[in-house]
């Protein structure tokens, strides 16, 4: 197939995007011991771009013989030029970049392909009836499991071709209790770019149980926080949920000429110098990043990518076109979901570098205060970095010692204005937001997480 492409693009007029990609996805689904939903699906075909007199032209097909790679490729073209005439915005030129040549493979020693489906199956079962058996008042369980697997070549008329591999399994589950007719949740996912035993090499299924039956009964008899400005403990998930939700999408090139709150702040201050947030293509300090990506959909090879240095906002998250209107680097941030997709500017790993500060040190530092945990049910976030999460897991601080849990917490302010606040900086750090998709008109497998931050916030409550 690469060099059916190759040949294709070698022969071809003008600027040619053509990108391959066959994707085997299976999902296992368990509520209460009965079995939802067990399937496997495939699908395979190409993506096509075209630049026609400054315009994008874009079309896929399924048909990978050589004849219908030219009639999609034709249709690109024609369309790039019938809506051209209605374009008042021309992509003057793509800014150079260094492509991806070469294979990527999947670092495992542990392929997915290697368990079949019924141990995949089996594992579902049996820890959907664990949860039930956890505790009297569970009353309700939902497990699943869910792996995406992908193939792709990509062959640009300007130099890329590359043989990339992606393999991204998830596991989750959820435990409701009930007491006097008041039910609470816990849950627990995860997800990990590698193999079956990658993905419970931090914690096993038996422990996700553990932890969700603990928060569902737990949360039964916690009082709810008091609403109001609180110094906030965030744990790696929330940090990662913050940088990628509240930060990141602020800083996609897209979203800032579309007029985000950070398109003047370009070289300012944005956050407190203990502060420096990445976008990176590849897994750091810690392994495992759902948002791998070493060479993006534009064939672009992927760099880190430095946002905000020391508090200081100094990158946006570029493709070919945005990177040239700003003059600067691609980042290798274009990514389209499936074969049927147009690439536009999605994040990868985005995290908050390590500071110094010992998580106990930081406790010990607050008098009255929260201590949050991962992302719950509920949130938002729009352009003006503006956020409010629901918050999974929640405990007073109370003169440096972690203490009861609440319940029903939710977090929220401007994301700069928390990060501004920051007066302490974890030397810990964790990937936490693998499982599930980030939405963008297209879904992305994306990462994020950093160390525990200790910070200002405005907490969702009771009075």
């Amino acid at each position: 197939m690469q060099e059916l492409l190759a040949r294709i693009a070698a022969q071809s007029s003008g600027w040619i995007e053509l990108r391959y990609q066959g994707r085997s996805t299976k999902q296992i689904a368990v509520r209460n011991g009965e079995l939802e939903e067990s399937s496997s699906k495939r699908i395979q075909g190409i993506g096509i771009r075209a630049l026609v007199d400054g315009v994008f032209g874009f079309a896929s097909t399924t048909d990978l013989t050589e004849g219908g790679i030219l009639k999609a490729i034709e249709a690109a073209q024609g369309a790039a030029r019938t809506s051209a005439s209605a374009k008042k915005h021309r992509i003057e030129d793509l800014a150079t970049a260094s492509f991806g040549v070469g294979s990527f493979p999947v670092p495992t020693q542990d392929p997915l392909d290697a368990h079949p489906l019924e141990e995949k199956l089996a594992l579902v079962l049996r820890i959907d009836n664990l949860i039930r058996s956890g505790s009297a008042s569970i009353v309700s369980s939902t497990t699943s499991y869910g792996e995406i697997q992908d193939e792709k070549y990509i062959v640009t008329t300007d130099g890329a071709k590359a043989h990339l591999f992606t393999s991204i399994p998830e596991f989750r589950v959820m435990a409701v209790a009930e007491k006097d007719g008041n039910q609470c949740f816990g849950n627990l996912s995860n997800a990990v770019t590698g193999g079956w035993s990658d993905l419970f090499a931090d914690r096993s299924p038996e422990e996700m149980v553990d932890y969700a039956v603990a928060m569902a009964v737990e949360q039964l008899s916690a009082p709810h926080p008091a609403g109001g400005t609180a110094t906030v403990i965030l744990d790696p998930g929330l940090v990662g949920v913050l940088s990628h939700e509240a930060i990141g999408h602020t800083v996609e090139a897209d979203i800032v000429l579309g007029g985000a709150i950070t398109a003047e702040k370009m070289n300012e201050k944005v956050a407190s110098e203990l502060i420096t947030m990445i976008d990176s293509p590849h897994t750091e300090y810690s392994p495992f990043a759902t948002g791998i990506l070493p060479v993006d959909d534009e064939g672009v090879e992927g760099r880190k990518t430095t946002l905000i240095e020391n508090g200081i906002l100094r990158s946006y998250l570029h493709n070919r076109e945005t990177a040239a209107h700003f003059g600067v680097e691609p980042t290798g941030n274009a990514r389209a979901f499936e074969y049927s997709d147009a690439p536009i500017i999605r994040m990868r790993n985005t995290y908050i570098e390590p500071g110094k500060a010992s998580l106990e040190e930081m406790i010990g530092g607050v008098k009255d205060g929260y201590y949050m945990c991962g992302l719950g049910f509920g949130g938002q976030a729009d352009s003006n970095a503006e956020f409010m999460f629901g918050v999974r897991e929640a405990r007073r601080i109370v003169d440096g010692k972690i203490g009861e849990l609440v319940r029903g917490a939710t977090i929220s302010g401007n994301a700069f204005d928390v990060l501004m606040s920051v007066d302490a900086v974890g030397d810990d750090f964790k990937w936490d937001l693998g499982a599930g998709s980030c939405g963008k008109g297209q879904a992305a497998k994306v990462d994020a997480g950093g160390p525990h931050l200790r910070c200002k916030a405005t907490i969702g409550g009771r009075q």
